[in-house]
């Protein structure tokens, strides 16, 4: 892991649910790049992220937060000030929802999806604005959405809607709070984790999935890191309100698979 990014050598960066999947990798590639990273979820990891520079291990610092709880998104954030002084990125990476049906499942639960996937994004995106807005060079907040914003999401209907909202939300909060802060999403389309088989069954189904994808295979938490290495980077400066969608070129359409051609001979 070498992404050769020094602009982070002395930045701090926040990821909300950076512990595990695409949100562990984001932590590692920017501790990678220099940064001192601090990470947060509902209950410490039994390893939190880390890499090797120069012979020295690097790693994470863990604060204990609920995002969906807007004072103790607060706390988290002025924690992080009070320990380094500062915060350069925030990464809104915290959420995901369950497979259920849309006809059936509890207004409580669709409420619930609503607050870790969008209010949890906004709450912490004011708290981290708040202390950008008074640093010489301000900072980067970067919202990881979701292929699921942009298409049917069957199954994870509410999730979806969360998602689109974000990608709104990104809009809206660009305008707002420049030219201090740049706010920018990278939404993922399919990304291969440890929770991967939730989605797509064993192995076979993994690889199933994968072969309809014209990259040839799912995303991995690394390509999401690069991704947010950069559009949080100054050489991205002028990039703010905007999505990078990273999905290997879509999902093929059904109508390829479905439609036979007429022999014409």
């Amino acid at each position: 892991m070498n992404p050769n990014f020094q602009e982070y050598a002395q930045r701090v960066v926040l990821v909300t649910g950076g512990t595990k999947g695409i949100g562990r990798g984001i932590a590692e590639h920017f501790l990678a790049a220099g940064a001192t990273v601090v990470v947060c979820g509902r209950n410490a990891p039994l390893e939190l992220p880390a890499v090797m520079d120069a012979g020295v291990m690097r790693q994470a610092e863990f604060l204990s937060c609920d995002v969906r709880e807007a004072e103790a998104v607060r706390a988290m954030v002025a924690e992080v000030v009070r320990r380094h002084g500062r915060l350069d990125v925030l990464v809104n990476n915290a959420g995901g929802a369950p497979e259920v049906e849309a006809a059936t499942v509890s207004p409580r639960f669709h409420e619930g999806v609503l607050r870790l996937n969008l209010f949890a994004t906004l709450h912490a995106a004011q708290a981290a604005n708040a202390v950008m807005q008074q640093q010489d060079e301000g900072g980067v907040i970067v919202n990881i959405g979701s292929i699921s914003a942009l298409r049917p999401s069957p199954g994870t209907a509410a999730y979806g809607a969360a998602k689109a909202a974000v990608l709104s939300l990104t809009g809206s909060l660009a305008v707002e709070w420049a030219p201090k802060v740049r706010v920018v999403a990278v939404s993922p389309g399919l990304v291969r984790t440890e929770q991967s088989h939730l989605h797509f069954g064993n192995e076979a189904g993994i690889t199933a999935v994968a072969a309809s994808i014209p990259a040839g295979r799912l995303a991995e938490p690394a390509d999401i890191a690069q991704a947010c290495l950069y559009v949080a980077s100054p050489r991205a400066s002028y990039m703010s309100g905007s999505n990078l969608l990273l999905h290997g070129g879509g999902e093929r359409p059904a109508f390829m698979s479905a439609a036979k051609p007429t022999d014409k001979s």
